[in-house]
């Protein structure tokens, strides 16, 4: 199948040969880093991570995000998912990819990612991180690729992709529980020492995830011949409802616990990220535009008339989109190093190197994202009508 992928319209090259491009610039600066080092970024003593971590962390919420196409259509039988579900896990698979990217761009000397493998040391969480990201990544790959395959015969997908189908279901949501517990494990640092931070992320990942795949799924009926049906993406329209008024009840918790108990430690990010402190306050307007962001997604998804409406469903998604990407992929991971455990402010914002290689990270990612959407709408536009036995 992978033939498909290397025919298409001269739109099609257009766009891929872009995204070779980004690639490249992005390739180019983090040669200048490798030979330089991590000061070529914005990082420093202070602040040891920052957007490139920022990235992992916001992509394993999307590359999770696909167990909430699993669960109904293989758990519950909801075949109005049967025509998505590929695109949930090829989104999984090309997320899982940048997720690795950013943890290889961001470890400076790449030799060191090896350590992980040759001194594996099972009571560190990094050592987990890596086990369920790697075989989250084999899962979807594996399932998406026989499903598909056997959908392009016509035929039902071998028995055994079944276990394999179920058993990606704890695995999704172990990434992001995983991934939660690197930063509310780290007891030096409170903004991040919560309980709910893995529900935090749950919550982020069923609505980010799924409003990027709402966005994918009505871009995929506009510029090709495949459907994915509007009923599936009303169905998604919902999940993503009820994910985002979650996530932020969870963020309320958080300021309530913060400021009612009036611990200066747990209140302080809050400051920085939301007013500032003093003359520091470079964060401000993005967490602002974050809330606001999440205001108005709540208010076009929570009344099911604009949620119908999918003009006004693709703009919710978008501002869930944007609104995560800068709170869970920006301010989460920042706002947890500002103050330092010594009360002192170094501020970040990350360079153009930094962010140039971050686009080609992203780029990378589309490049394989088209490509497998490329293969599974082929195989649908060829199979369109065929009832097929999952």
């Amino acid at each position: 199948m992978v033939e498909k992928a290397l025919t298409g319209s001269r739109r099609y090259w257009a766009w891929m040969f872009f995204l070779l491009a980004v690639i490249g610039v992005g390739f180019y600066f983090y040669l200048k880093q490798f030979d330089y080092g991590l000061g070529i970024t914005g990082m420093s003593r202070d602040v040891s991570w920052g957007l490139y971590i920022g990235q992992f962390t916001f992509l394993v919420g999307v590359a999770a995000s696909a167990v909430m196409l699993v669960i109904p259509f293989y758990l519950h039988d909801f075949k109005k998912f049967g025509k998505i579900v590929i695109l949930g896990e090829f989104l999984a698979v090309s997320a899982v990819i940048m997720c690795l990217l950013f943890i290889f761009t961001d470890m400076g000397q790449p030799t060191r990612v090896l350590n992980v493998i040759l001194h594996p040391t099972p009571n560190s969480i990094m050592f987990w991180d890596m086990l369920v990201l790697n075989g989250y990544l084999v899962l979807n790959i594996l399932i998406g690729w026989i499903t598909l395959s056997a959908d392009r015969k016509v035929v039902k997908p071998p028995s055994w992709i079944k276990p394999l189908i179920y058993l990606s279901i704890p695995w999704a949501f172990s990434i992001h529980t995983v991934t939660a517990f690197l930063y509310a494990g780290l007891p030096g640092r409170h903004f991040w020492l919560s309980a709910i931070m893995a529900a935090r992320f749950l919550a982020s990942a069923f609505a980010g995830g799924p409003a990027l795949l709402i966005i994918l799924a009505l871009l995929v009926r506009r510029l090709s011949k495949f459907d994915p049906g509007r009923e599936p993406i009303q169905a998604l329209g919902k999940i993503v409802t009820y994910a985002m008024v979650a996530n932020v009840f969870f963020l309320c918790l958080e300021f309530f616990t913060a400021f009612y108990s009036a611990v200066p430690e747990h209140m302080r990010s809050f400051v920085y990220l939301y007013s500032g402190i003093a003359k520091y306050a470079k964060l401000v307007p993005l967490m602002w535009a974050s809330a606001i962001l999440a205001v108005l997604s709540l208010v076009l998804l929570v009344i099911p008339a604009s949620r119908r409406n999918e003009a006004l469903l693709a703009i919710a998604c978008v501002s869930v989109f944007i609104s995560l990407w800068i709170d869970k992929g920006f301010g989460l991971v920042i706002g947890g190093f500002i103050p330092n455990p010594f009360d002192r402010i170094t501020e970040y914002w990350p360079t153009l190197p930094e962010i140039l290689i971050s686009l080609g990270i992203w780029a990378v990612g589309f490049l394989v994202l088209t490509a497998l959407y490329k293969i599974a709408i082929t195989v649908r536009e060829e199979t369109e009508g065929i009832e097929i036995e999952h």
